[in-house]
């Protein structure tokens, strides 16, 4: 799963985010913290899997 988490110095001054995009792993969390469903997640972020949230919980997990 976290094969979906990359970090990059280029994009987004080297905080995590998902697959390569712009989409940080923290907005996500904030995201789920503040109430909003899977569904509505991936209806605000075009492209976003299911996946890709779980690898963000995954990775809080880690962290934790």
């Amino acid at each position: 799963m976290l094969e979906r988490i990359t970090i990059d110095p280029a994009v987004c001054h080297g905080k995590p985010t998902i697959r390569g995009s712009r989409i940080l792993v923290t907005t996500i969390l904030e995201l789920l913290a503040s109430g909003m469903t899977w569904e509505e997640i991936r209806a605000d972020y075009d492209g976003l899997e299911s996946e890709d949230i779980q690898a963000c919980l995954n990775y809080a997990v880690r962290l934790a």
